[in-house]
């Protein structure tokens, strides 16, 4: 009997998703309120299309991080599913 742990793809989809959302919101808030750190820099590169700071730019950001999150989820559930499958 495999009695090994599995990761449901759709609950760790969402929650990695609403993780990196959530993560993403702070770094904006981040940005704004102490700006000579450098997120007007790093937000930019990591999130295509990203310009510092206007509405449309927000939201563009808003969708990357939750994609980046279902993409993190639809990699790494099916590899833990898989390892985790194969330990004695």
């Amino acid at each position: 009997m495999n009695t090994a742990a599995r990761l449901p793809i759709v609950p760790l989809g969402l929650s990695v998703g609403s993780f990196f959302v959530i993560t993403y919101v702070l770094c904006v808030l981040f940005g704004i309120l102490v700006a000579d750190r450098g997120m007007h820099q790093l937000l930019p590169q990591l999130l295509p299309g990203f310009t510092w700071i206007t509405w449309p730019s927000i939201f563009l950001g808003l969708a990357w991080s939750f994609l980046y999150g279902w993409y993190v989820a639809v990699v790494f559930g099916p590899l833990f599913n898989f390892f985790s499958a194969r330990r004695p």
